[in-house]
């Protein structure tokens, strides 16, 4: 079974009843958790959860589909969660599959992969499986689904501040509902007690940090190549204490809109005047253009893929080795930010 990006709301209630693999994939890794969150609640008599790294289950593919197959200690219902990069789950999910006895559901949470991998073959065409991709979301929807949270939590806004909330989380959807929750917490809103006036307001103070405190200075400047930046915005990253997996993510969703506006582009030759009509049909942020225009120039063809590329092996590491992660993102950063510093 496939489902769209538009349909897999309306497909996944069906999918947890009669599914046993998901096989949720994309550039966009917030839709792809909300979407493996959304499988996990509504699988019938869920239980336990058994976690799997896509390392895990490429070293020992027998693993997963034994764990599968097998019941807890006391009897009781489980599901299984994968989180895994590309086709890293392949061969245990082609032994998952392959066998007599009914598995436990086991959701893939796959990233940088597409339906077109052969994991996503494996299983589309089969009544038991579900496959689903999902794509970076542009500045217009993810505005629109900040107004809807809004909307939900009592925390009426216009178009310009759900657009302003939008571009400060990096148009995650997952950051952008920890923003509305804390409107609604200050205004004290309530679905029952919808709060329109002084929202904008609410937002200066409650999230004026946001942008500061976030990723969008470290991200401009490794992607921008300002290698004089660097160590500053390193130091600040310690600091903070920023998650280093949730600051990749950041990287990895510029990567995947720089990719998303160069097919748009084409071989036009005039970046700014694409930029222009992009940013007039709120599909970029008026104060992203900038960066995005020198980013645009920066990574192209070969070398956009490149970086997606390395990206993708960073993530990785991470997940592979969570106490050196600091070190390796900030080594990853500095190797990148000299690339995108060569202008070729």
């Amino acid at each position: 079974m496939k489902a769209t990006q538009k349909d897999f709301a309306s497909i996944a209630p069906r999918a947890a009843q009669s599914c046993k693999v998901f096989y949720l994939c994309g550039t966009d890794d917030a839709g792809v958790q909300d979407a493996a969150h959304l499988i996990a609640s509504l699988i019938p008599d869920a239980g336990e959860r058994i976690e799997f790294s896509g390392g895990e289950a490429k070293r020992d593919p027998v693993r997963l589909a034994d764990e599968a197959r097998s019941t807890s200690l006391f009897g009781d219902t489980r599901h299984i969660w994968v989180r895994c990069s590309g086709d890293e789950a392949y061969e245990a999910v082609e032994l998952l599959v392959a066998g007599d006895v009914v598995p436990c559901p086991v959701i893939i949470q796959a990233a940088n992969a597409s339906d077109k991998s052969k994991t996503a073959k494996l299983l589309e065409k089969r009544d038991d499986g579900l496959v689903a991709m999902f794509y970076p979301p542009d500045l217009r929807s993810v505005t629109g689904t900040v107004r809807a949270l809004g909307n939900a939590a009592g925390v009426v806004m216009n178009d310009e501040l759900a657009q302003r909330i939008a571009s400060s989380v990096g148009l995650d959807t997952r950051l952008a509902a920890s923003e509305v929750t804390k409107l609604a917490l200050y205004l004290d809103a309530a679905p029952e007690r919808p709060v329109r006036q002084g929202v904008a307001e609410a937002f200066d103070l409650v999230g004026a940090g946001t942008e500061e405190d976030g990723f969008a200075a470290i991200v401009s400047a490794v992607l921008n190549g300002e290698t004089a930046k660097l160590a500053t915005e390193l130091k600040r990253m310690a600091a903070l204490e920023l998650n280093p997996v949730g600051l990749l993510l950041a990287f990895e969703r510029r990567a995947a809109q720089l990719a998303a506006l160069a097919a748009r582009m084409g071989d036009r030759g005039d970046p700014r005047a694409f930029l222009e009509g992009e940013k007039n049909a709120r599909r970029v942020f008026w104060k992203d253009v900038p960066d995005l225009l020198v980013q645009l120039k920066n990574w192209r063809g070969d070398k956009l893929e490149r970086l997606v590329a390395r990206l993708a092996a960073l993530h990785r590491a991470l997940l592979n080795d969570n106490r050196s992660a600091d070190l390796l993102l900030a080594q990853g950063l500095a190797e990148i930010s000299r690339v995108a510093n060569r202008r070729v």
